[in-house]
């Protein structure tokens, strides 16, 4: 019997752990010869998130938990959550139903044709409207500028051989992007398109400062273009200042008497070259930022306890 993992990043999400919990146990109920491994991982919840997943995994030997002594972000968590599986094949899932639970079966059809990865792609979403139009800006942008082929709409949710999930535990990445890595380093992969549902209950952890975090890390890890667009604007607004001041300094010379000397031009000047050095010095900070954090070396989580391993 082939066993599946489940794993389950949780974040306040008292609400749902239950009802998420039932339906895996449903779907995997009406799949014979299969049995899962139900891991929910926990970054440091401050609701009774922790308190009903230790009632579920007294309930349930074959449901696991990690908890995590603080929150290390909606990146790393899941990442490491994916490497303490043991199944033949794992699959990662919201906790907040915005990942239809009815995929599980599709997703393990697809493996067993001999995909390694089968990754769920949002064609449509309930969502905010805006936020969704944002989300599909970005994503082409970011797909135009990497030289690594992202995919549109892909959260991470999928289904992930074990042969790659080894891969995930090597690479010894202290700031993986799990989609850009499954972009870059999985083999082919099968694409399963799915409408997005809205969070059943609880309020979403996600704010405007989190997304632009994903972006950039997204940004900064895939794509040159930043660094490269610095050194071409710089050398282009460099070369237009020197000409300026070359005919600034021709026209001063033969009109001294009558050429105005006001500062108006200069300060225009000097606030558009400030401006402009203050973008790319900031753009490039995201860039340091991302390399400290990969020199750093620090452990992607520390673990508080974990249950039923």
């Amino acid at each position: 019997m082939k066993t599946v993992s489940i794993v389950i990043p949780t974040y306040n999400e008292e609400e749902n752990v239950i009802p998420l919990s039932q339906e895996i146990i449903r779907v995997f109920d009406e799949l014979p010869g299969y049995q899962y491994e139900m891991i929910f991982i926990d970054n440091c919840s401050d609701d009774k998130t922790r308190e009903i997943i230790r009632q579920l995994c007294a309930d349930n030997p074959n449901i696991k938990a990690i908890f995590n002594a603080k929150n290390f972000g909606q990146f790393k968590s899941p990442y490491y959550g994916l490497c303490q599986t043991s199944g033949d094949c794992t699959i990662l899932i919201c906790a907040d139903f915005q990942d239809p639970v009815d995929m599980i079966p599709v997703f393990i059809s697809e493996w067993e044709k001999g995909h390694k990865i089968v990754c769920g792609v949002k064609t449509k979403s309930k969502e905010n409207k805006l936020v969704y139009f944002l989300r599909s800006c970005y994503y082409k942008a970011i797909k135009r500028m990497s030289d690594v082929e992202q995919i549109e709409h892909f959260t991470g949710f999928g289904l992930y051989d074990k042969d790659f999930i080894n891969v995930l535990r090597e690479l010894d990445d202290p700031s993986p992007f799990l989609r850009g890595i499954v972009a870059e380093l999985g083999p082919e992969r099968k694409e399963i398109p799915y409408q997005q549902e809205k969070r059943r209950a609880g309020k979403t952890s996600n704010n405007w400062y989190r997304l632009y975090d994903a972006a950039m890390l997204s940004f900064t890890s895939y794509t040159k273009i930043g660094l490269r667009l610095a050194t071409i604007i710089g050398f282009i607004c460099s070369t237009l200042s020197l000409l300026v001041a070359f005919v600034y300094l021709i026209l001063k010379l033969m009109f001294w008497d009558w050429f105005p000397a006001g500062m108006m031009p200069v300060l225009i000047g000097v606030f558009v070259l400030g401006s402009l050095q203050l973008f790319f010095i900031g753009l490039v900070g995201e860039y340091i930022i991302n390399i400290n954090t990969r020199v750093m070396k620090r452990p992607l989580v520390v673990e508080a306890k974990r249950i039923n391993f």
